[in-house]
């Protein structure tokens, strides 16, 4: 039997949604119709977010259910999982980019051009977009710097922000950088500034570190930099690594996968000291959305260079004898990296 569909229509194209009554996410009983109808609703906003980026999918085809878990490298089993290469049998209108992975292969992934894109994927079960920081022109050479404030065990959404409206705001101030706070839809906050597309993910990433290295200077009984997760503490870690090639952040309003439906939610710093994370929701944002618009409408009207801050790396090396950090385990060994070593492992008894 075949399965239930409706049809949407989005601009001038056409999007078949199967089995629009699933229910996805369960304290509300939002369906998958409601997962496509949501991002519709704030068209502009995640058009904008995502608009020619490389963009990999996060499906979750059987919904957000009690006990679902997400496939890993580790175990591939899961209920969800992350796609990057695109599906076959596509329709002819969407629209992909060709990406280089750290290990020198490559995908082509989705590059969403226009609505009916994002619909698309919704379609598919894809409840969070984590784009590259590049663009389809140009996919070596990163447009966006992503400040990533990760709150440890022990700290929380309120520690993150503490951050964000102190150090990094005014180190932004200092570099003449616009930044563009939102919500991670978990515990965290997320900072981009546009950047010159002149570097590239290894320099983007330097100037990351340098960054973090300054705020944690300001802010060090709060803030870490360090990349084990046993020497980090009771701190909110900024993971600089965030910055490098094939590593994403859950889009501005992407929606993250559980049961209420919470979204990352772009916010103006004058709304920061106030907002409740519960308070974005895809109940909650289409309202909001209509309201106030896009607090990121203006993110591309700017781009910065990055001088100033690899500037800053080079003082950290040259004065301070900070070089470079670690990489992610799956990345292959780069050049000037320390060794990447759990350092209660390297440590001889």
């Amino acid at each position: 039997m075949a399965s239930p569909f409706v049809e949407v229509q989005v601009g001038d194209r056409v999007v078949k949604v199967t089995n629009p009554d699933k229910v996805y996410f369960p304290a509300r009983g939002e369906t998958k119709l409601d997962l496509v109808n949501y991002y519709l609703s704030v068209g502009e906003g995640i058009l904008r977010a995502l608009r020619e980026r490389p963009t990999t999918l996060e499906r979750w085809p059987g919904g957000v259910f009690e006990g679902a878990k997400l496939s890993t490298r580790a175990d591939n089993r899961g209920d969800a999982f992350y796609q990057k290469r695109i599906p076959k049998n596509v329709p002819e209108w969407i629209e992909t980019a060709r990406i280089a992975f750290p290990s020198g292969r490559y995908a082509d992934e989705l590059s969403p051009a226009h609505l009916a894109d994002v619909a698309w994927a919704a379609n598919l079960g894809t409840v969070t977009f984590h784009p590259w920081p590049v663009r389809r022109a140009d996919v070596d050479h990163p447009d966006e710097l992503r400040i990533d404030l990760d709150p440890q065990p022990g700290t929380d959404f309120d520690d993150a922000r503490k951050i964000a409206l102190g150090p990094v705001r005014e180190m932004l101030a200092e570099l003449g950088y616009t930044g563009y706070p939102k919500t991670s839809g978990s515990r965290g906050v997320h900072i981009y500034v546009r950047v010159e597309p002149r570097w590239t993910f290894t320099e983007v990433r330097r100037c990351a570190l340098a960054f973090a290295r300054e705020v944690e200077r300001r802010m060090p009984d709060l803030v870490t930099t360090n990349w084990w997760k046993e020497e980090r503490g009771e701190k909110v870690f900024i993971d600089f690594n965030q910055n490098a090639r094939d590593r994403t952040i859950a889009s501005a309003y992407s929606v993250r996968p559980k049961p209420h439906a919470p979204v990352s939610a772009p916010v103006t710093w004058g709304e920061l000291p106030d907002v409740d994370t519960d308070d974005f929701t895809i109940a909650t944002m289409p309202e909001r959305f209509a309201r106030v618009g896009d607090p990121h409408a203006a993110i591309d009207d700017a781009a910065f260079s990055l001088d100033p801050l690899l500037e800053w790396a080079d003082r950290d090396e040259r004065d301070r004898g900070l070089g470079d950090m670690p990489y992610p385990p799956n990345y292959p060994k780069m050049e000037g990296e320390p060794k990447r070593v759990q350092p209660s492992k390297a440590r001889k008894p």
